[in-house]
């Protein structure tokens, strides 16, 4: 593997970004990264929308043996001068998917949890230990949506439970209910990579292959559940709401998170049909909605 690398970045509009991310890839580019070139996020599209920021930043990383100049001055002349902050550079070789792993250090969820990074030691040997590497897959325990998700689960009898983690990400709330006590969960992504990242995290805290079953969406086994968890999108959960629903057992509970406070309205809404909602939970501007499916 190449020690260094050819880094090749342009600023541009939001109508085309797509085209310029395209001609990147074509002249061989590793990776293509865009990122806001100003301070305007963007915290969830509306559905079937590819959200962009007006002045994007793409960011192309080919080998170094690569003729970045070559490339980029046959790109501005494909632009016909719209581009901007042209800018090409020699990187070193870092391991950019591990270099955070410093920074992360355990963290305690109410009472009994504690989520360890694999390469840590335990701060409480006796409490409910998580042993967790994330890899490519949301879902560390850092963010808001995350962690009052686990909270809520070290609150809850789970004993005997089975969980449906619809939207699993590395797993982490899944395992962390059977380590908490529940007897069977099944968590559902659309991407592989979060299927690959929960066994994996699965097989690390020592869960029997038998307790946990893993797929896509099209792999969901229909069994329903005693705790329902989705934390994913306001939009999606609003589509899915029906789904979730039917999913959850009569008296079984709900957990829905990856929501904005404003947007916890709509969230209620959407599933008051079928549960008795219980107040929202906030951390910074994320909440969690939970309820009891009524009979």
């Amino acid at each position: 593997m190449s020690n260094r690398w050819i880094q090749v970045q342009f600023v541009t509009s939001r109508d085309q970004a797509s085209d310029l991310e395209d001609l990147f890839l074509e002249a061989g580019a590793l990776a293509v990264t865009l990122q806001d070139n100003e301070d305007n996020p963007i915290f969830e599209p509306e559905l079937g929308e590819t959200p962009l920021w007006q002045n994007t930043r793409i960011t192309a990383l080919f080998d170094a043996d690569f003729d970045g100049n070559a490339c980029a001055n046959n790109i501005e002349q494909q632009f016909a001068g719209q581009l901007a902050h042209r800018k090409i550079e020699l990187l070193e070789n870092k391991d950019w998917e591990r270099a955070w792993m410093e920074h992360y250090e355990p963290m305690q969820f109410g009472e009994r949890l504690w989520i360890v990074p694999s390469w840590t030691d335990a701060p409480d040997p006796n409490a409910t230990n998580l042993m967790l590497d994330p890899g490519l897959a949301f879902g560390t325990g850092t963010h808001p949506t995350t962690a009052l998700c686990l909270r809520w689960l070290d609150e809850q009898d789970v004993d005997g439970k089975h969980i449906l983690d619809w939207g699993c990400g590395s797993g982490v709330l899944a395992i962390a209910a059977l380590l908490l006590g529940a007897d069977t969960a099944e968590g559902i992504d659309i991407d592989p990579q979060a299927l690959t990242a929960t066994e994996s995290n699965a097989e690390r805290n020592n869960i029997d292959s038998g307790c946990l079953q893993m797929g896509l969406i099209d792999d969901y086994s229909g069994e329903r559940a005693d705790i329902t968890i989705a934390n994913i999108l306001a939009g999606p959960l609003v589509e899915l709401a029906p789904m979730l629903a039917n999913a959850t057992k009569e008296g079984g509970l709900i957990v829905l998170s990856g929501v904005l406070k404003e947007q916890a309205d709509a969230i209620c809404e959407a599933y008051s049909t079928w549960f008795d909602i219980n107040p929202v939970a906030v951390m910074d501007d994320w909440v969690r909605i939970d309820g009891i499916k009524r009979s």
